[in-house]
């Protein structure tokens, strides 16, 4: 068997008994956002932690509703997927690719084909990605090493177009130091208390984009999910009209870009609709004051 699988592509099919099945509804027109929806949603989907497990999903058109996918996640423990490839790969069978088995009985439909979970192409080990850095990291130094080189001899060779570069690098640098330097002497100039205060004011604040959120969303709307980023924010909740948040989140004062990440479905209970909304947060410290 080895011999015959020399110089072949290996694809290991891994048994029904590692591989854990969940189910998720989604609309016929999110087919192309498949990937992104199952991504946000794996943590949930998963036994295990996200960094512990590798997926693949298949999707198929609902037979009683032609407007919704039907779509089968299915999950293994990355764990598993190493030892199956070590141990194939000690009696002289790499692995190239782990697939599911393709689904039988009452669990898929007929004819239905196996889901990658694992391929070689798609996913490097740490050792295999650090070799790779280092091969690309010393072609970079000897492409850097000849550049100095060819630079060396052209300036060796043109000492007034040397002068010149110099000239007009001293005159790039004054000007910097003319863009730079009122702003950096009005923050220099501040007390330590000052200078706290301003910092506060210019950095992105969970608490204030907190205060925000609860003002501009309305009161039909619920966020069940938030992370803030640095200065992305990303919220996921249910909402009677989902459209109608873009404009009072963008008129917040807080919030740029805000636009959905995923498209928006009918949530459990056929009246609300989740939504997952991303933007860029402009860090300010006071919130405006709410009307009379």
């Amino acid at each position: 068997m080895t011999r015959a699988a020399r110089g072949s592509f290996v694809v290991f099919q891994l048994p029904d008994d590692m591989v854990v099945v969940r189910r998720i509804a989604v609309p016929a027109q999110a087919r192309e956002f498949l990937p992104g929806i199952i991504r946000n949603q794996i943590e949930r989907l998963s036994p295990w932690h996200a960094d512990q497990v590798v997926y693949g999903f298949a999707a198929d058109v609902d037979e009683e509703d032609a407007a919704t996918l039907d779509v089968r996640v299915l999950i293994a423990l990355r764990a598993d997927i190493d030892r199956a490839s070590d141990e194939l790969a000690a009696i002289g069978l790499p692995v190239d690719r782990i697939v599911t088995s393709p689904p039988h009985g009452g669990e898929g439909r007929e004819g239905a084909k196996s889901v990658t979970l694992w391929s070689r192409l798609v996913d490097v080990s740490p050792e295999y990605l650090a070799h790779t850095c280092r091969r690309a990291g010393a072609g970079i130094a000897g492409a850097v090493a000849v550049s100095l080189g060819l630079s060396l001899w052209a300036v060796t060779s043109a000492i007034s177009l040397g002068e010149e570069s110099e000239e007009i690098a001293a005159r790039v640098r004054t000007l910097q130091r003319q863009i730079q330097g009122p702003a950096a002497r009005s923050v220099a100039s501040l007390s330590p208390n000052e200078r706290a205060w301003d910092a506060k004011e210019t950095s992105p604040t969970a608490a204030i984009v907190l205060e925000a959120l609860s003002r501009a969303l309305p009161d039909g709307a619920y966020v069940t999910e938030l992370r803030l980023e640095n200065a992305t924010l990303r919220m996921i909740g249910l909402a009677n009209d989902a459209p109608s948040l873009i404009a009072p989140l963008e008129h917040s004062g807080h919030l740029n870009e805000v636009h959905f990440f995923a498209p928006t479905t009918r949530g459990p209970d056929g009246t609300l609709f989740r939504f997952n909304i991303e933007a860029r947060v402009e860090p300010h410290f006071k919130i405006a004051e709410e009307g009379p």
